[in-house]
């Protein structure tokens, strides 16, 4: 895998990454309010396993980077 490669993919996945995260903590935010009040701690900790969980995703690949044969 080449440099360019890398860096391509790394930006992909975080870009996908940080989209995940701002979904669950726009879900987690609403789910919250309506129980109580926002728990911030549960809304951080749920963010963030969800963007890690991405990243991990990511590893399998991601349609954002083409796979190409390297002769």
């Amino acid at each position: 895998m080449t440099k360019e490669r890398i860096i391509k993919w790394a930006k992909a996945a975080a870009v996908r990454a940080v989209k995940t995260l701002a979904q669950t903590a726009v879900a987690t935010i609403g789910t919250t309010a309506l129980i109580n009040e926002v728990d911030w701690l549960t809304v951080v900790s749920a963010s963030v396993l969800a963007a890690v969980l991405s990243v991990l995703t990511s590893v399998a690949g991601l349609p954002e980077v083409k796979e190409t044969t390297e002769e």
